[in-house]
């Protein structure tokens, strides 16, 4: 098992020493306050990614719409350009 690059002797070590630090009572109130932390930050980041997504969307769609207005003019110059160089 290996979290961040931790492997199990080292999250015991880590373990005890918060332990021994912080005590016995003191430890789940700590756990407690760090996995709310945790769940925010995902919900953060799920709600940036969500706003990610709906603006690429956006940005998608125009840029289906754009392309199709714009390629009889790409045509109609590319067809103009052939013509002068037949000319």
């Amino acid at each position: 098992m290996n979290i961040f690059g931790i492997g199990l002797p080292e999250m015991a070590v880590i373990l005890v020493l918060a332990l021994l630090i912080f005590g016995p009572k003191k430890l789940p109130e700590i756990g407690s306050s760090l996995g709310k932390a945790l769940k925010g930050f995902q919900q953060a980041s799920k709600e940036f990614e969500d706003e990610f997504k709906k603006e690429a969307q956006k940005l998608e769609e125009t840029a289906k719409i754009k392309p199709e207005n714009n390629s009889t003019v790409a045509s109609t110059s590319q067809e103009n350009s052939i013509k002068n160089t037949l000319d």
